[in-house]
């Protein structure tokens, strides 16, 4: 098994993306071209998935000008190669149902020039079938991948505060003291909700009470880091501290993705990144960086600036290939926390 070590403070994106050549226009003006950056785009032209489409992995990181590049353990693309969040697209699929996509255009270092478009779909796309393109949005391109990536609990969702009271997540408010792995009891900074159409990216992870030790049902989105304590290193890591995003131990069970109607996102917002307990198991406080600030107020995000350095991920980040060579990885974390 290996383990990617996040030590600086902007940990790598990983995005299920779809090259752009997967995604054509089958009805319009461009008829035959493959999905480009904006400046190329044409509102009412109908794209269609082929149906051999299959997503690949985009890893991501940021530079020192906090700009994104290709990650040197990306399926796909250059490793360092500039990446730019060129747009929010929104398309009308045939039963006037709505598709939003998040258009990523890779640029060749030595050129200049675009070495590859992606897409990524914030929503099912069925094969085959013909979604009307209506917005091009460039603006608010960041704001949406910021909603993607926020780590975020659930109305209802148990917090342990500073004095042991189990506390719902919608009643915690600034200035409330909440107990903290590695800080003990810390003031709260900023607390948000968000209510997003649970589809796609945005449908919650539903954690089955026991199923990772955790005493309650426990609902978080699907980018949401769960930190593992192994007090011997039975994974080989190399640290007994490890995360693990919610959305990668889905296995149709005790894990489920629970698409469907809207769900309340509430964020929880420290001086710096923290482990807190929600449900009696250890989960991180929001991570700021570069894909998640734009999620922030202003005043919030000013001020988190002035501070460099304060956000930094406490262990190893498992990924989806770390935890596909094992046969029951929830069972496997939930056996290491335990010993």
């Amino acid at each position: 098994m290996s383990f990617h070590p996040i030590e600086a403070d902007l940990p790598i994106r990983q995005l299920s993306v779809f090259r752009a050549e997967a995604f054509c226009v089958v009805h319009g003006v461009n008829e035959g071209d493959a999905l480009a950056d904006a400046a190329d785009l044409l509102h009412e032209d109908v794209y269609a998935f082929d149906e051999a489409a299959r997503p690949l992995r985009l890893g991501l990181c940021t530079d020192t000008a906090q700009e994104f590049r290709i990650a040197a353990d990306s399926a796909t693309g250059q490793p360092g190669a500039p990446v730019h969040l060129d747009s929010l697209l929104t398309f009308m699929g045939p039963a006037g149902e709505t598709r939003e996509a998040l258009v990523f255009v890779e640029v060749d270092p030595a050129s200049g020039t675009i070495a590859q478009v992606y897409v990524l779909p914030l929503a099912p796309f069925a094969p085959r079938t013909g979604y009307t393109l209506v917005t091009i949005e460039r603006e608010g391109a960041r704001a949406r991948l910021a909603a993607t990536a926020t780590v975020a609990f659930t109305r209802g969702t148990h917090i342990t505060m500073a004095d042991g009271q189990q506390v719902p997540i919608e009643s915690i408010r600034p200035g409330d003291k909440v107990l903290t792995r590695d800080s003990g009891p810390q003031p709260v900074r900023w607390t948000g909700v968000q209510t997003l159409r649970a589809t796609g990216a945005f449908a919650p992870i539903t954690i089955a009470p026991g199923t990772l030790n955790n005493t309650g049902r426990l609902v978080v989105s699907p980018n949401h880091r769960l930190f593992i304590y192994q007090r011997v290193d039975a994974l080989g890591a190399g640290r007994k501290e490890i995360l693990v995003k919610a959305g990668l131990l889905v296995n149709g069970s005790s894990v489920t993705q629970d698409p469907g109607g809207f769900v309340d996102y509430f964020q929880i917002l420290f001086d710096k990144h923290e482990i807190i307990y929600a449900e009696g198991i250890a989960a991180e406080s929001l991570f700021v960086d570069t894909t998640t600030r734009p999620a922030l107020p202003v005043e919030v995000a000013q001020r988190l600036a002035d501070a460099p350095g304060t956000h930094r991920l406490p262990g190893h980040e498992l990924g989806e290939a770390d935890l596909a060579c094992r046969e029951n990885p929830v069972d496997v974390l939930k056996r290491i926390s335990a010993l």
